[in-house]
């Protein structure tokens, strides 16, 4: 398989080094295991592993590989597993919060040029968590498109009242419309997926991602599980995100469902996604104006004169919150952890001068 089936492009030959160059050693990361990484080269699919240092060292999980990272591997260990040593510079990279109160970055994958945006048209059907999900991936620098799937449960007037509510939010991504049950839909699906081009697939549990990759594959290969009818949410299926290389050259990153996506430090996603609302605070009477509570906010006049909805303002106002508390959290984090660092390197030098005395 030659490097650009795998997604190699002019971006990496200009950002990487030449390709003559690093051939030999470079591979891409196509699944992570618990302990160990599945890695695929021009020549083959083999297992690799991280040296503990590069493990120790990392002082975020932002610098440790990613589904989709191009790295440096050595594979002259003999008798041993071989081993990643270095992880090149990433074209984008899609991250979130970790699940819970622990505020620290998960990395979902890397080098991605197109999400898969899937929510399903039953009562999965959602614009805030929409809006969520576009802030993330706009943040990426990576280029969204809309998937709504279950079409099949819906008529054509009900379908264009749900794209008018997406386009209402000032939301103009492509959209497109699907069914995996009746196959309508999934020709056009196939047919904007490039040859080289790396593809993420993302939405909650239950919403039809590994049911949508099995039918752009044309074989049942992943496993799926049924969705509860009463509340329309669905249990994983997917517990790994993993790279497939599809037969058409395109590639896909299937990921587990998300029940819950904080954010960390995404400011430039919010204004993307929120574009309506960063223009008219442009013209606030206050430059660090916070859109809450300041006199001649052009934003909450533009509210009350609804030209922008309250909905849509409410959840822009969460979103800022939330990531300004998770960022401010993330900082004090960091500012601790390299405060302890300090005490145990001086604490390991006072024992280290301790043993010199006794010694002489």
């Amino acid at each position: 398989m030659d490097f650009t089936e795998l997604g190699y492009c002019d971006w990496y030959q200009t950002n990487l080094s030449k390709l003559d160059e690093i051939k030999a050693d470079l591979a891409r990361i196509i699944a992570i295991n618990k302990n160990s990484y599945i890695i695929r080269n021009e020549e083959k699919e083999f297992i690799a592993k991280i040296p503990y240092k590069m493990k120790f060292n990392a002082i975020s999980n932002l610098e440790l590989p990613a589904v989709g990272d191009w790295v440096k591997v050595d594979t002259n260990v003999k008798n041993s597993t071989p081993v990643i040593k270095e992880i090149y510079p990433r074209k984008s990279v899609l991250k979130r919060k970790v699940a819970g109160k622990r505020i620290e970055y998960q990395l979902i994958a890397s080098n991605i040029d197109y999400t898969f945006l899937v929510q399903s048209l039953d009562l999965n059907f959602n614009i805030n968590r929409l809006e969520r999900y576009l802030t993330m991936v706009n943040d990426s620098n990576i280029k969204p498109i809309i998937l709504l799937c279950k079409l099949d449960l819906i008529t054509p007037e009900e379908l264009g009242k749900k794209i008018a509510l997406i386009r209402n939010a000032h939301i103009e991504n492509d959209i497109y419309a699907f069914s995996n049950k009746t196959g309508e839909g999934l020709d056009i699906i196939k047919s904007i997926i490039n040859p080289g081009q790396t593809y993420c697939l993302l939405g909650s549990s239950g919403v039809g991602k590994t049911t949508l990759l099995n039918s752009v594959i044309g074989e049942e290969i992943y496993g799926t599980m049924e969705v509860r009818e009463k509340d329309s949410k669905g249990k994983h299926k997917t517990t790994r995100r993993e790279l497939v290389v599809l037969e058409s050259g395109g590639l896909i990153i299937d990921t587990p469902g998300m029940r819950e996506l904080g954010n960390i430090e995404i400011k430039t996603g919010i204004d993307e996604t929120f574009t309506d609302i960063d223009l008219i605070g442009k013209t606030c009477k206050f430059r660090n104006c916070t859109h809450i509570s300041e006199p001649d906010c052009s934003v909450l006049k533009a509210v009350k004169e609804k030209k922008i909805n309250s909905n849509r303002y409410e959840n822009y106002i969460k979103l800022r919150k939330e990531t300004e508390f998770n960022e401010q959290s993330y900082i004090e984090k960091r500012r601790a952890e390299k405060n302890m660092g300090k005490i145990f390197k001086r604490m390991h030098d006072e024992v280290k001068e301790q043993n010199k005395k006794r010694r002489t």
